[in-house]
């Protein structure tokens, strides 16, 4: 399964006509230029868990940031991180999927 496929998966498990109304994901560009992605974790599994934040920063053009801040999982990375952002997120929820 490739990892949008999982985001898009991770999303669907918690659209229960409640969540979604208050909650999702945003993927935006930025003027770095790169991208962000923020994604909500109240009410989810990884509500309260724990996150290594992630901070790469060389080289200049392919840097990437990760961590959770209130109970948001948040990314910003280079033009070509998009997919490294998104892996980081689907990997942590993974590794904290319930039951």
């Amino acid at each position: 399964m490739t990892t949008l496929e999982q985001l898009q998966q991770w999303y669907q498990s918690h659209c229960n006509e409640d969540w979604e109304q208050q909650y999702g994901i945003t993927i935006e560009t930025i003027d770095n230029p790169g991208w962000s992605i923020e994604i909500d974790l109240t009410e989810t599994e990884l509500e309260g868990k724990s996150f290594d934040a992630i901070d790469i920063a060389e080289p200049a053009t392919d840097w990437m940031k990760c961590w959770v801040e209130d109970e948001k999982f948040i990314g910003m990375g280079a033009p070509s991180k998009l997919n490294d952002l998104l892996q980081a997120f689907v990997r942590w929820a993974h590794e904290n999927k319930a039951g």
